[in-house]
């Protein structure tokens, strides 16, 4: 059976296809994606998937070694503890800056998640969440803030997927970011950094790697 595309160019609805299934958990780490198995599941040339992979792979979200088709990483329990290492003291610098104001963009990104439909893949949950964060990092006005949160996102995305077992009630997700967003607004910064710390704290659905 060949599955459907939007109508776009060819490579582009490829990668937003392989894209979609990454983030929803339907690829697990370690899936191989072959280019001949690709094209013939969605009835495009290889050169096509081999662009749609190669535009997934520059993202971070598959990896690409020699003699090896494109796959997706396995982003462990540690690592993840390592980013979110890194994104802490990030976020609190946003928490810093950003106290007692209502950053608009975070809060339609959570309009937009509340608004999603049940059966709405977890994929599209996920670019809601890291919009959300995306904006209030935005919110501080410094590209280099920005740049260095960027080098995270793949990661993040990724970490997210595992987000999937521990948030089984979207609504749960929805009432963590309303009070994220409230105690990042409503200030002062004290409070509004102990939030956002708070709300780091993930534990990922599990104790340890194994």
């Amino acid at each position: 059976m060949t599955l459907s595309l939007k109508p776009v160019s060819a490579v582009d609805a490829l990668a937003d296809a392989l894209r979609t299934r990454v983030l929803s958990g339907e690829f697990e780490p370690g899936t191989s994606l072959p280019e001949q198995e690709i094209a013939a599941a969605y009835g495009v040339a290889r050169p096509t998937v081999r662009e749609a992979l190669a535009m997934l792979v520059h993202e971070g979200l598959l990896r690409r070694e020699r003699n090896r088709s494109a796959y997706v990483p396995e982003v462990t329990i540690s690592d993840l503890d390592d980013l979110m290492y890194v994104r802490r003291p990030l976020e609190d610098l946003m928490a810093r800056a950003v106290a007692g104001r209502r950053v608009e963009p975070a809060e339609a990104a959570l309009r937009r998640m509340d608004g999603l439909p049940e059966q709405a893949p977890w994929s599209a949950v996920v670019a809601e969440h890291m919009a959300l964060h995306q904006a209030l990092i935005e919110a501080v006005g410094s590209p280099r803030l920005e740049r260095l949160y960027a080098g995270l996102a793949a990661e993040t995305r990724l970490g997210l997927v595992r987000l999937k077992q521990v948030y089984k009630d979207r609504d749960v997700l929805v009432r963590e970011h309303r009070a994220l967003l409230d105690a990042v607004a409503d200030g002062p910064q004290d409070a509004a950094r102990a939030a956002v710390a708070a709300h780091l704290n993930h534990s990922w659905g599990q104790e340890t790697d194994g």
